[in-house]
């Protein structure tokens, strides 16, 4: 659906560009790009030359070639991975609802007509934002010599992006409909937010409905630590221990209570790496020891990418010990899967937990890995 956007944009371009001046009685002479009987479908602010099926139309029509390069390079660059998200039907729904919230943040504060995909591919970016934001961006710079540089995609679409190139660096004198690209953002980033929260949209821990959970969820159990109350660990009764209490706590266990505090702090902090050596640390004090639901998954996942495949795979079985209703249960089986196929060669422990995801999993490129490993591994007996 993203490549027939950009060719239905590329091919109306074509037909409709054609500079020229022409007299608008509302506006007066201006320099119109368009074609005579194109100038109709841009988006008028004003009555009577306003018409609602104009928000729909003025996102298909471009005032230059740079105009329309700069608007399809960018749904070019993030419209992939969206459409893939979201299915086709929801890609179209979500760019002209896009089109259609910038053309209304326009028009609530301007009286020029407008033209241009700008505020659609404001959405599509903006619910990049959302769903890949640790995705690197790779960005070209030049000061005396040039290079290129590896930014988060998150950082890159927050700051230079919208905070830079519409508010910052923002020149009404230039023409360029800085509100429309904010409201698109705006659409792009809370509609994608909200469909996360609901559950319309299958999170991948990674997007930013998941790291803004996990964040919480860290900040929770620091402040509930700090005290010296661990209350993933609490008795039966769950009754609160006091700090007197705790100080008459066996050595051992205030131990490994401060570790635990000690994880969740270096997780928190974007040390993953270290997160996860003190969570096997923890377990050479017990075995046992189970971290808090999101926190566990962040360290399973830390040891498995530092290439610890055992100890991952344990891991993600305390994971599932400990929460086995999990939301998300068939990604961890995708994964265990993944882990004893590939890295620990036991096949038999490989297939119990692929054909466990296999009917669960609603992400059709995961379906159709766990699909392959399994084929494989049954044509290997």
């Amino acid at each position: 659906m993203n490549y027939f956007l950009i060719t239905v944009n590329v091919i109306i371009f074509l037909v409709t560009y054609s500079p020229h001046y022409e007299y608008h009685p509302a506006y007066g002479k201006i320099l119109e790009p368009l074609r005579e009987w194109a100038t109709a479908f841009e988006l008028y602010p004003k009555p009577p030359l306003l018409q609602l099926w104009q928000f729909v139309t003025y996102a298909f029509l471009h005032g230059g070639i740079m105009h329309i390069v700069g608007n399809m390079f960018f749904l070019y660059l993030f419209g992939n991975n969206v459409n893939d998200k979201l299915g086709n039907v929801g890609y179209l729904s979500f760019y002209l609802g896009g089109a259609v919230f910038s053309g209304i943040g326009y028009t609530l504060i301007s009286s020029n007509p407008i033209l241009g995909a700008s505020g659609a591919v404001a959405a599509i970016t903006g619910a990049y934002l959302v769903l890949f934001p640790n995705t690197l961006v790779t960005v070209i710079y030049w000061f005396f010599f040039i290079g290129t540089v590896e930014i988060r995609a998150l950082w890159f679409i927050l700051l230079k992006l919208i905070f830079w190139d519409n508010v910052l660096a923002a020149d009404p004198s230039h023409g360029i409909a800085y509100n429309a690209h904010l409201a698109g953002y705006a659409f792009g980033i809370i509609t994608i937010l909200i469909l996360l929260a609901m559950g319309l949209i299958e999170s991948n821990f990674n997007d930013l409905w998941s790291m803004l959970r996990q964040w919480n969820r860290r900040r929770q159990f620091r402040d509930a630590v700090s005290g010296g109350y661990d209350p993933y660990q609490a008795s039966t009764a769950r009754k609160a221990v006091s700090v007197k209490q705790t100080d008459q706590t066996d050595p051992q266990e205030q131990e490994i209570m401060a570790l635990r505090g000690q994880i969740s702090d270096a997780m928190n902090n974007h040390n993953a790496s270290r997160a996860a050596s003190m969570y096997l640390d923890l377990l050479d004090h017990n075995s046992s020891q189970v971290l808090p639901r999101q926190l566990q998954l962040d360290v399973a996942n830390q040891l498995m990418a530092e290439g610890k495949w055992p100890q991952s795979a344990e891991a993600y079985h305390k994971f599932l010990s400990r929460y086995s209703n999990y939301e998300f249960a068939e990604q961890v089986h995708l994964m265990l899967g993944l882990l004893y196929s590939r890295y620990l060669d036991k096949p038999e422990q490989a297939l119990e937990y692929l054909n466990k995801a296999k009917d669960n999993l609603r992400d059709a490129g995961q379906k159709k890995m766990c699909q392959q490993e399994i084929q494989r591994l049954e044509s290997r007996d």
